[in-house]
């Protein structure tokens, strides 16, 4: 294939729906595109117009409009626009207007009908303007992304390549002048035709094997030949590749069989790349399992601090591998739990063995399973009723400080509440926090509905499973059954409202640059959170994360029929909304938060997050008229 196409065909194979295509799909896609380019301000498509192609962005940008003239998309390099009207009886429905100069790659419609037919990923995409929502053999997939991963995703720049007769030294200067770490040794007097290309000009070449700077210390300076030596004398006789449609897996295995840290990439015979060992370990280490098999073998509380950057990378990869926000939220709390139970461990092995049993409590997002990229810590010690203050708080405060401390450092802030097991209130016998946990249940407050919100969802961290299922039993048979309790809680939820204007328009706030945002947690998530737990707690769920509640509590008729789908699709939308834009800071080196940009955010999502909050906005509606309280409002307090 053509240089020129192949590069069509590596940037194609980059983007989304064409990753997930095989080589044969993505040879048919090159071979039927036609380029086009667009000036700033011209017209690419008009409405109503015959539409024969599928159109790709290649460079610059364009903006789709409605029929009615507004806004409907604003797109960039990557992105494909048409296949609604390719759809729909192959006929623009949306006009589309470069914003820049703009390279456009045309893909012809036969085509598109035959990926559309062929392959169920694509197809999903293209009807439903973005990638599936992932099932739960779909998550399964993500979680195990090295077995489905094509090794093309790893190749990040072309081969250098050096003819066989080439000497080591003009080779070597190439290799240092080039940011490769190997070059491809190719003759044109070879006979192996799996290895055997034709180049631009037509002629033949074999690829002949590897050279690494560890070849050029062995074969030339350790054995002392010229440096003049044609690099055919000095290139490995058995060469090692891999097609650019095999897995990272398979890649894996291939440098374990033949024990070689470089493989070439083929596609069709013709090289595309080299991949490296650490291409590959990179691209795992941003795996979540990986990251906690390094959790639990540091040593030292310094060591953990230093994974930061590989929680941060972990997340950025979830994401931009189309995880579910319930797929990340789960990960990132496992990890969080790894590093507390192992700063437990390691503060054990310095103080030595607790002088009584205890359970190390997690509360909050950490326990719902729903942790981001911005997180604080929430936590506490529940311990045995044989604990004695003068005899044993000592050993506790100094299990608590070393994890605190430890989680702050590992990128867990302290918590501003002072919600933690450092704070004597927290680190208490378990009789204590049964009647802690009553008078909140009981005689609701400010201060006691507030610490319902993060105590009521707990689970255990480490130690003693029994007493934190005590207490979690405590909250599902009791919480339910205080009428004063939920109305309480319900007033409390209404105090955060969704940033909706009585337009539907994004009501915003300003940062000090001027920049309208909105913080998705607190306007969003937070509020949305309290309202299922209420329900949640209403029919007795055990459930804690947000979306195994709104499946028990759609079991019952506490909520109207497709209530709970739509609270479910709402904090879906918010969820990644908040995580995305986590991960589009970290990428531009930004400190993640919360909020989101309205103008930023593309115009599909806008309307998903609108929806969203109306769906919030809806149902703290139904909350007020669910649970009456009394007369006499109780003054509550935001968390």
């Amino acid at each position: 294939m053509d240089p020129e196409l192949l590069e069509i065909q590596r940037h194609i194979g980059a983007h989304p729906p064409f990753d997930g295509l095989t080589d044969e799909q993505l040879d048919d896609v090159t071979r039927h595109i036609e380029i086009s380019y667009y000036r700033a301000g011209s017209e690419i498509v008009a409405s109503n117009q015959p539409l024969t192609a599928l159109l790709y962005i290649r460079s610059g940008a364009v903006e789709v409009y409605r029929r009615s003239g507004d806004l409907f998309d604003r797109l960039g390099e990557g992105s494909i626009f048409g296949h609604y009207g390719l759809l729909r009886g192959r006929r623009s429905h949306y006009p589309a207007i470069a914003i820049e100069d703009t390279l456009i790659y045309a893909i012809d419609a036969d085509v598109f009908d035959r990926l559309c037919e062929t392959d169920n990923d694509f197809a999903d995409f293209v009807e439903l303007g973005r990638a599936r929502l992932p099932s739960v053999t779909e998550t399964q997939r993500v979680s195990n992304d090295r077995m489905a991963t094509r090794i093309r995703k790893l190749v990040k720049r072309r081969p250098l390549i050096a003819e066989a007769d080439e000497s080591a030294r003009e080779a070597a200067r190439r290799l240092a002048d080039e940011p490769a770490a190997a070059l491809l040794v190719v003759d044109a007097r070879g006979d192996d035709p799996r290895y055997t290309y034709a180049d631009a000009n037509g002629e033949l070449w074999q690829v002949m094997g590897i050279l690494t700077d560890a070849d050029f210390r062995a074969r030339i300076v350790a054995e002392g030949r010229s440096v003049e030596t044609p690099i055919r004398e000095i290139v490995s006789e058995e060469l090692v590749a891999v097609q650019s449609d095999e897995t990272v897996q398979e890649a894996m295995l291939a440098m374990l069989r033949h024990n070689v840290h470089h493989l070439a990439v083929v596609h069709r015979r013709r090289p595309i790349g080299v991949i490296r060992l650490e291409d590959v370990v990179r691209y795992e280490t941003q795996s979540s399992l990986y990251l906690i098999e390094s959790v639990f073998s540091q040593r030292h509380p310094n060591g953990l601090a230093r994974l930061l950057p590989d929680v941060r990378n972990a997340a950025v990869r979830l994401v931009r591998d189309g995880a579910d926000s319930r797929t990340v939220g789960t990960a990132l709390s496992s990890i969080g739990r790894s590093f507390a139970r192992r700063l437990i461990e390691l503060a054990e092995a310095e103080l030595g063995p607790p002088p009584v049993p205890y359970a190390f409590m997690a509360m909050g997002s950490m326990a719902r399973n729903e942790q981001t990229l911005v997180t604080d810590q929430d936590n506490a010690l529940v311990l045995d009723d044989r604990f004695d203050p003068q005899q044993h708080d000592q050993y506790f405060l100094k299990l608590a400080q070393r994890v605190s401390d430890g989680l702050d450092a590992c990128g867990y802030a302290y918590c501003k509440g002072d919600i933690m097991a450092t704070n004597p209130r927290w680190r208490q016998p378990l009789s204590v926090w049964q009647r802690y946990f009553r008078s909140w249940i009981q005689a609701p407050n400010a201060e006691r509905l507030l610490h319902s919100n993060i105590f009521f969802d707990l689970d255990n961290l480490y130690g003693e499973e029994r007493l934190i299922e005590t207490l979690q039993e405590l909250v599902a048979t009791e919480a339910g059954q205080s009428p004063a309790l939920l109305a309480a809680m319900s007033r409390n939820a209404l105090n955060r409202t969704p940033p909706i204007g009585f337009f539907r328009e994004f009501v915003t706030e300003k940062d000090g640059q001027q920049n309208e945002f909105i913080n998705v947690k607190r306007r969003g998530t937070a509020p949305l959170t309290d309202l299922i737990r209420i329900h949640a707690l209403a029919c007795g769920s055990r459930a804690r994360n947000s979306f195994e509640r709104l499946a028990d509590i759609k079991e019952t008729s506490l909520l109207g029929p497709g209530v709970a789908d739509r609270l479910s699709y709402a904090l879906e939308v918010l969820s990644l909304a908040r995580l995305r834009d986590q991960v589009l800071d970290i990428e531009e080196e930004r400190e993640p938060d919360n909020n989101i940009e309205p103008r930023n955010v593309p115009a599909k999502q806008r309307a998903e997050i609108k929806e969203a909050f109306r769906a919030l906005s809806d149902a703290q509606k139904f909350l007020r008229f669910r649970y009456p309280g009394p007369s006499n409002r109780i003054r509550t307090a935001s968390r």
